[in-house]
Parts: C-alpha cells; structure tokens; sequence
C-alpha cells in the first residue's frame, strides 16, 4: 500500500488541491491517518518541488477563474466601461478604438504612465481616452477626484490632470487646491459642485464597475475585451491599440 501510495503521490496532492475532498478524515482508521501523514511528511521532505508545482497550478486555476469573470463582467457592462458621458475623455471622441484607465492621482504607477498616455493621445488621432477616476488610497485621493470631476463642469478636466499628474511627492489636501488655483479654477464654484450629486454618482459608479471587473488597484487599463492590471509600457499599449485594431 504504502509503495502504491508514493508512486501516486503528487496526484493526489494535485487533486486534493483543485479539486473538493471526497474522502474525509473519519472515513480513515487511526493506522491509515498514520500511515499516509507520514509518506506525505517523508515524500514533501525528499520532493519539496510536488507542493511548490501544486500551489502553482492552484495559483493558476484561481487567476484563470478570475480571468473569466472579468472577462464576462466586461461583455455584460461594455456600455459603461466604454461609453459612459459622464466619464472625461482625452483624444478622439469618435476615435476607432478606446482606451480606459482607471486610476488614482496618488497612486505613483499612475504617473509612471501618464507621458505615455499623453504622447499615445497626440500620435494616434484615432484614439479615445476614457478616465475613471478610481481613489483608492485614501482621503486625498477622494478629494483630488471630486475635484477633478468638479473640475470638468468648469471645462477645466483636462488642465487639471495634467497637473496634478506632474505634481511630485506626497499630496495631502492642500497641494489639490493648490494645483486647481493654478489652472485657473473658480474656488467657490469648484467646492459647490464638488458636493454636487453627479460627482457622487460617477465615483460610486466607477468603484462599483471596478468591483465587478476585478480591478483592485491603479493603474488598470482596458482596451476591446483586454483588461490590464498595473502599469505597461508606450510600447506595450500600442501593441495592445493594434491588436484592438485587428493588426497583432
């Protein structure tokens, strides 16, 4: 028994970890509960490898699940990913393709990528830019998004960005403020329509989509049918644009 059991192994570690027990521990006797503790004590010892390709391929099978979920939360709220008129939008507004980036103006990966999102707008006149702002890291991040979205009634989305995209260090309440005074935002509008009930909807929605796609940090970006979690290249993103365009 014990041989067939060491030949057997790490199948039955694979399967014991993707797939549910059938066999629980009662349906064993004492002498077999020992006997199989340790081979499987005495086989990990000798083939650490088996539990490391195990967790693997379990770690595999969880992201292709996660992946196929997105994937059907993308297809059932295309509209909303894509088409929202409340969400800003850079480039061509009729552009052939779209490009969406949820993000957070502390978030620094997002700022990592900003020169390549701006030079991707000014080549390719055929590109749409969807933002989602997505404050994730805190207080300050709510505020910068309010007063972004606030921002957008004043015709001023899109100077404000920029700027606090450029804005370096750290960035508390004061340095938001201080960034839309310099792009010429009227302060007391700026602070009545960030309480407007618009704003509120657009954020609730954009966590509300980011929970049904499974985007849990920034920068993520989606364009056609692929979501891309974290930061990616010029390079990467217009490879990712042709494909979209049928040119892999």
């Amino acid at each position: 028994m014990k041989t067939l059991l060491r030949a057997l192994f790490p199948m039955l570690v694979l399967a014991a970890m993707l797939a549910p027990r059938v066999a629980r521990a009662q349906d064993f006797t004492a002498d077999q509960k020992k006997a199989i503790e340790g081979i499987v004590r005495d086989y990990l010892a000798s083939h650490p490898e088996v539990l490391v390709d195990a967790l693997q391929a379990a770690d595999d099978k969880l992201k292709g699940e996660a992946r196929d979920k997105a994937a059907l939360a993308l297809a059932a709220h295309k509209k909303d990913v894509f088409d929202d008129p409340n969400s800003p939008v850079a480039g061509n507004p009729k552009g052939d393709v779209t490009l969406v980036e949820f993000f957070d103006y502390r978030c620094p990966y997002c700022k990592q990528v900003e020169p390549a999102l701006e030079k991707l707008v000014a080549e390719d006149r055929q590109l749409k830019l969807v933002y989602k702002e997505f404050p994730v890291l805190g207080p300050e991040s709510e505020i910068a998004a309010h007063v972004a979205l606030a921002a957008k009634k004043q015709g001023r989305y899109d100077a404000f960005h920029r700027a606090m995209m450029a804005t370096p260090g750290h960035i508390d309440e004061a340095a938001i403020y201080k960034v839309a005074a310099s792009v010429g935002l009227d302060g007391e509008r700026l602070k009545q329509d960030m309480k407007s009930s618009d704003v509120a909807a657009e954020l609730k929605s954009n966590a509300a989509l980011g929970d049904k796609l499974d985007i849990g940090g920034t920068p993520a970006f989606i364009i056609g049918d692929t979501i891309i979690p974290g930061a990616i290249s010029l390079e990467g993103l217009k490879q990712q644009i042709a494909t979209a365009r049928g040119n892999p």
